[in-house]
């Protein structure tokens, strides 16, 4: 395929260890970080996102509202991310790969089509210990646990994802090599 991309995409539910794990491939491998989770806002203003009225969504509904808010602006985000980076490692946010909308879906497995390192970080295949797991790392999670079983739980990772890595029991820099082993055998 003469468009395929090597770049590492790492994606999986909030707490997974996207950013930290992203970060020391990025050092290992010399390449910048380039992280959804910096930059998801101004792509969502590209196409009339509207702050406000996220906040007041948030407020008056709860966050599962407003992650179905985002879900337009999310898929747009993913696609000129890729668009306007190359030859680096990208860290999605955990909602940018879970797509109840067939077509939001559709346009973002077409954007990941061509990297052939898609990597869903979790800790475990269980969900339940994975939920957990991330928890004891960030307290804060508990609030949104059942966004992060949905996330957990949602065949758009899987579909999306080249390789699956599993964490629990690994320290960040052995989950980093297990992630560089599964790459390089691709």
């Amino acid at each position: 395929m003469d468009d395929e991309r090597n770049e590492i995409i790492l994606i999986g539910p909030i707490g997974a260890g996207k950013s930290t794990i992203g970060a020391l491939l990025a050092e290992a491998l010399g390449l910048p970080q380039v992280s959804m989770d910096d930059l998801r806002y101004e792509y969502y203003q590209q196409i009339g996102y509207d702050p406000d009225y996220a906040d007041r969504l948030r407020a008056e509904q709860g966050f599962p509202a407003l992650v179905a808010y985002w879900k337009p602006f999310e898929a747009h985000a993913v696609e000129q991310l890729l668009r306007d980076y190359r030859s680096c490692l990208f860290d999605l946010g955990a909602g940018h790969t879970v797509y109840e909308d067939a077509e939001l879906f559709g346009r973002v497995q077409r954007a990941l089509a061509p990297f052939r390192n898609v990597v869903l970080l979790q800790p475990d295949p269980d969900v339940d210990l994975s939920l957990d797991i991330m928890e004891s790392y960030d307290p804060v999670l508990v609030r949104d646990r059942e966004i992060n079983r949905h996330f957990l739980t949602h065949p758009s990772n899987r579909l999306l994802a080249r390789h699956e890595i599993y964490w629990r029991g690994l320290m960040p820099e052995q989950t980093r090599d297990a992630v560089l082993a599964a790459v390089s055998s691709a």
